[in-house]
């Protein structure tokens, strides 16, 4: 790969000696099962082929330099093994310094500082979820470094942590989860509630995943994501009045529908309805990926962007464009917004033979509509988090 031996050129700039190892973790996309973990039900992501890459050295002393070729303009980043607390100066390092900073916490002995070159390759705001990539590359990169004996799964949950506890973000566990966890031509299923998973083929054969970026601030997404998590769990609690059930998850569609009445109000069905339905989808789409059958598996993408629109109420004018130009198009099994919400993105199930017309047929749909452009991107289905 001529991006690694890029990077070898740019540590020995920056560091002046040669890099000991190199390193990748992904950015994830999730299929199907969008505002479901929060309710107790299945989400089912896949890492994917755009990620971060590595490269990283032992220092001697207690001094830990990090630079991201991503953001040259901010040169190389210094702090010590001795004070890793948040500094927001620190910027983007704020996540492998708070990786470092739980793991030691943890007791993984992590004895002088060391040296990485970052560079990733995933679109900024394409909510791919490029944070939680950075910090499931430190993951590996530190657990190489020091031979911690850390299971994949423990550094899944640091990744959470750091998120969590460090930067601020109140996240589940699915984005660290898929990427540490990742497998090649396999999505994960997912059980938020337990973390089981189960690994499940997600061969596409002549069809690629298209991730179309919106483009648009996504300043809505967290109040109403807030919210949408309210609802819910007013719903499950009008709900407990009669059925002996933890979460939302755990009903199936027959059992809702014959149980709506207890809800007594109309936006919560619906909101009900969404989380109930999608988890179902979410269990039906492993059902056609285990059979082949991906025009089943499209039509889940169709029906879960539809109940996100009408019953979730999340996706608005941008993510509606870009998914009714998209699900139009002839080479399209199917397709849906996939994220909060309110802008990010979506993704679609596109025959690859026909992927420069896709592109130009929803790029000049969603500009005339929508006044600006979308970015569109290819993904296959990679490997998790590890080293080269």
């Amino acid at each position: 790969m001529g991006m690694e031996k890029d990077l070898q050129a740019i540590f020995k700039e920056k560091f002046s000696e040669a890099a000991t190892g190199e390193y990748f973790a992904p950015g994830r996309i999730n299929l199907i099962g969008e505002h479901t973990d929060y309710n107790g039900g299945y989400v089912f992501p896949a890492s994917i082929t755009l990620g971060t890459y590595g490269l990283a050295k032992k220092r001697d002393d207690r001094e830990i330099r990090l630079y991201s070729e991503n953001f040259p303009e901010k040169g190389i980043i210094t702090f010590s093994l001795d004070d890793l607390t948040y500094d927001k100066a620190h910027d983007w390092t704020n996540y492998p310094k708070g990786v470092t900073h739980f793991l030691q916490e943890a007791g993984y002995v992590i004895d002088s500082g060391f040296e990485v070159v970052y560079y990733g390759t995933i679109p900024n705001g394409a909510g791919l979820s490029s944070s939680a990539s950075i910090e499931l590359l430190t993951g590996v990169i530190l657990k190489d470094l020091f031979d911690l004996k850390i299971e994949m799964l423990d550094l899944v949950k640091i990744g959470k942590q750091v998120e969590n506890e460090f930067i601020g973000v109140n996240s589940g566990i699915m984005d660290q989860f898929a990427i540490g966890m990742g497998k090649k031509d396999h999505a994960l299923l997912l059980d938020t509630n337990t973390l089981e998973y189960e690994v499940v083929p997600a061969e596409f054969g002549e069809y690629v995943v298209a991730i179309m970026n919106t483009n648009k601030r996504r300043e809505l997404a967290d109040s109403k994501y807030n919210e949408r998590r309210s609802e819910c769990e007013e719903a499950l609690r009008r709900l407990q009045s009669e059925l002996a059930i933890d979460a939302l998850g755990a009903l199936d569609e027959e059992t809702f529908f014959a149980n709506t009445a207890l809800i007594e109000d109309e936006t919560l069905i619906k909101r009900a309805k969404h989380a109930v339905t999608e988890n179902q989808r979410t269990l039906k789409a492993k059902k056609a990926l285990q059979a082949g059958d991906l025009a089943a598996f499209g039509q889940l993408l169709n029906a879960s962007h539809l109940s996100l629109k009408e019953d979730y109420e999340v996706t608005g004018i941008e993510l509606d464009t870009l998914v009714a130009a998209a699900q139009a198009h002839p080479s399209v099994l199917g397709a849906r917004m996939t994220g909060a919400g309110f802008g990010g993105c979506a993704i679609a199930l596109v025959k690859a033979s026909d992927w420069d017309d896709f592109v130009a047929t929803v790029s000049k749909e969603y500009v005339e509509k929508i006044g600006y452009e979308t970015a569109i991107y290819q993904a296959s289905i990679g490997d998790g988090a590890k080293k080269l």
